[in-house]
């Protein structure tokens, strides 16, 4: 398994997380991304990779 977390505070909306892993990743009522699976695998967990990956801010943290 793996662990998702979001930092709020570096989080600016851009979406990216939330459109390459919308099983993972959700939005606030601000664009902000919101955790909606906290921990992983298999499928879910490369959408959350990609998601990492591409996030801008470096806000999305992965941890095993």
């Amino acid at each position: 398994m793996t662990k998702v977390c979001v930092d709020s505070a570096l989080c600016v909306g851009h979406g990216r997380c939330y459109t390459l892993a919308p099983d993972v990743f959700d939005a606030d009522e601000y664009g902000h991304s919101i955790v909606r699976v906290a921990d992983v695998s298999g499928e879910l967990e490369q959408q959350a990779v990609d998601a990492e990956q591409n996030c801008p801010e470096r806000a999305i943290t992965l941890s095993h």
